[in-house]
């Protein structure tokens, strides 16, 4: 894990609380090696920026990976939602074949 980077990281959390991407990619930077601090960021963007869609993908396979299939499958729902009503395809499809795919996993 590359502490120098979570600190620029949190710093740049403090002095742009308001901007989601700070926070994903906080996130994104625990994610490999810290779960428990992924979940956390990932939260409080769901929380404080539910309109951040990248989050949605990225939440829903952690949940999935956690074994929490009701929150993935949630958080895989809420972002192909999000994707639809923001006209966003790419990310809709993206989100629908990692649903289709974690659906799979449970058959």
């Amino acid at each position: 894990m590359n502490t120098e980077r979570i600190q620029q990281l949190l710093q740049f959390v403090q002095e742009e609380p308001h901007e989601p991407f700070n926070v994903y990619a906080l996130a994104m930077e625990y994610l490999p090696h810290d779960r428990g601090q992924a979940q956390h960021y990932f939260e409080k963007l769901l929380v404080g920026h539910p309109q951040y869609l990248p989050t949605y993908y990225h939440a829903a396979q952690l949940y999935a990976d956690l074994d929490d299939r009701t929150k993935a499958s949630m958080y895989y729902d809420f972002g192909l939602q999000l994707a639809r009503q923001q006209g966003n395809q790419k990310t809709f499809d993206e989100l629908q074949r990692a649903y289709r795919a974690f659906q799979d996993d449970e058959e």
